[in-house]
């Protein structure tokens, strides 16, 4: 009877699905070499990291539409190797997440989808990253102790759903994300709170064949020395798209704070993509400060321009 049974769990083993997984090494390597000019100063020649990374991603298939995925994402300077994160070897994203038909639930790490729904997606010419990302948005770019349910995808809609814990140590954080994709119509909305700051965005963009036109409206609320202030900011992009070419061209402002502190950037650019890894590119941006403005530079009234030219590599 002993061996009939050993038989027969080794029978139901056999018997039991053999779940699929897969896992995937993956990155970008993103270089510029830029001539920059901070305010007054000389111009200087940098070789510049943009944004460059690596990862590990994957998913389980358990069965009855049910999936397990993760994501591991170590940022660093393409220019020197140095991790962009200091001693936080995963600093970009390292959480892991259960979806099925209901939608997903993640625990984790990661970039705020409030963030990827507005700035970041009208953002064409270099991914919103080095010295020509939008230097104007504003966010706490919260990322820590996240957990998030994604719906499912309805009539072209989605949504993201985030509440981060303080543990502590800061302010809860809060995150919404709405997009609409259908055909070549695109909208997205944003919201994010986090201790007294505050701000929401929508955003649009549309594709005419070879033209894309997008762009954002945000408006932000926080408290300066026990006073509450708002002020918004909006950006407008375009991209044309001819061949392996595309020209891209994007303006963005922020209204001043208190007095004389905002700021204006404007950024043109060129990607001729090699294959559908692989593109040169070159773009000449500026960030135009009033007199008390510190966008891109920290440095209040001092404006910043680079030229620039690049490869980018997805693997």
């Amino acid at each position: 009877m002993k061996k009939i049974a050993l038989v027969a769990a080794l029978a139901a083993t056999a018997a039991a699905p053999a779940f699929a997984q897969s896992v995937t090494l993956w990155g970008r390597l993103n270089t510029s070499v830029e001539s920059q000019k901070f305010g007054s100063a000389d111009r200087k020649i940098v070789v510049q990291n943009n944004s460059s990374r690596l990862g590990f991603k994957g998913s389980e298939d358990l069965g009855g539409g049910l999936k397990a995925s993760f994501s591991l994402e170590h940022g660093l300077n393409s220019d020197t190797g140095a991790a962009t994160g200091g001693t936080t070897f995963w600093n970009r994203a390292s959480w892991v997440q259960l979806e099925g038909s209901f939608g997903g639930i993640r625990l984790g790490k990661w970039f705020p989808g409030s963030y990827f729904a507005t700035a970041d997606y009208v953002s064409m010419h270099n991914h919103d990253t080095g010295t020509s990302a939008d230097a104007l948005y504003a966010t706490q770019f919260y990322t820590n102790n996240k957990v998030s349910y994604f719906t499912p995808t309805a009539g072209g809609l989605s949504a993201e759903l985030s509440v981060a814990a303080g543990e502590g140590a800061t302010s809860r954080a809060e995150d919404i994300a709405v997009n609409y994709d259908m055909g070549p119509a695109h909208a997205g909305f944003g919201y994010e709170k986090k201790g007294d700051f505050n701000q929401f965005a929508v955003r649009g963009l549309y594709e005419f064949g070879p033209v894309v036109v997008g762009g954002y409206i945000q408006r932000a609320e926080n408290i300066f020395g026990g006073v509450k202030k708002n002020w918004n900011t909006f950006r407008v992009s375009g991209m044309y798209v001819m061949g392996q070419s595309e020209f891209h061209l994007n303006f963005g402002k922020a209204d001043n704070i208190f007095v004389d502190d905002g700021a204006k950037q404007l950024t043109v650019g060129y990607n001729y993509n090699l294959s559908k890894r692989t593109k040169v590119y070159g773009f000449w941006t500026k960030v135009d400060n009033q007199t008390k403005g510190t966008y891109q530079t920290g440095v209040a009234g001092q404006d910043f321009s680079s030229l620039a030219a690049g490869i980018r590599h997805n693997f």
